[in-house]
């Protein structure tokens, strides 16, 4: 074999490996991309879950206000309800003592 048969048998061979690592490395990359692929599907789920729990939580508090209102609103009416009754007994005390 020559210098020069080697040394295309040396540059064929290492051709050959180059196409191999090549091969390799791209489909390395496809995997790679897939799983950032998956990852942002994930985020973006994950994105939109927070959202909604973020909305679910803001229509409790807002709830929760509410609800402590009319708890206020029926206190007030019972306070209100209690006083009228008082100031009748004192109007009857009045009417009676004339």
């Amino acid at each position: 074999m020559t210098e020069g048969e080697k040394a295309l048998a040396t540059f064929q061979t290492r051709v050959r490996q180059m196409i191999l690592r090549f091969q390799e490395l791209k489909k390395e990359n496809e995997e790679l991309y897939s799983m950032v692929d998956k990852n942002e599907k994930e985020i973006k789920t994950l994105q939109e879950k927070l959202e909604q729990k973020n909305r679910d939580y803001q229509s409790l508090k807002m709830a929760k206000m509410m609800e402590i209102s009319d708890g206020d609103l029926q206190g007030a009416k019972d306070r209100l309800a209690k006083l009228i009754r008082d100031v009748n007994k004192c109007i009857a005390i009045l009417s009676d003592e004339k």
